[in-house]
């Protein structure tokens, strides 16, 4: 199974701000990265100006493998209760990365009823058009 955008039906695109440009910018190059703190060296995501640790402000980036496990995820099935522009069936995941951080994606490249909690994932991009790119997760070997 696929994931389909509906054509004609715009998405809505990220507000890209001085806490998540990093991330955004390197989606666009095909590269998951996360927000580390460059004083404690606490790991987040979301993106935000502060670490909720050590209160520091120097945020840095640093890229990911993109491997993790799904930690939870919901199906959507009904046209009227999923994202207007994407055909439903299709799987919405909490994905916790090697890293330690989550982060909410779709599950691609399968039936969505056969995601399952521990399975095994990596990153993908997708081009949804030029000026959107988007990370999504297919289910990888172990």
């Amino acid at each position: 199974m696929t994931f389909k955008y509906i054509p004609g039906i715009p998405l809505v695109h990220p507000v890209v701000d001085r806490c998540n440009r990093g991330f955004w910018e390197s989606i666009n190059n095909h590269v998951l990265s996360i927000q580390r703190c460059q004083t404690c060296g606490l790991r987040l995501h979301p993106p935000r100006p502060m670490c909720p640790r050590c209160l520091a402000t120097n945020m840095g980036w640093e890229p990911s493998p993109g491997r993790g496990v799904v930690h939870t995820w919901v199906n959507f099935v009904y046209d009227r209760a999923g994202y207007p522009g994407i055909k439903c069936p299709y799987a919405v995941a909490t994905v916790e990365l090697d890293e330690g951080v989550r982060i909410l994606s779709n599950i691609v490249e399968m039936d969505p009823a056969d995601v399952y909690i521990g399975m095994p994932v990596e990153a993908v991009f997708t081009d949804v058009n030029k000026e959107l790119t988007l990370v999504h997760f297919k289910k990888r070997d172990k």
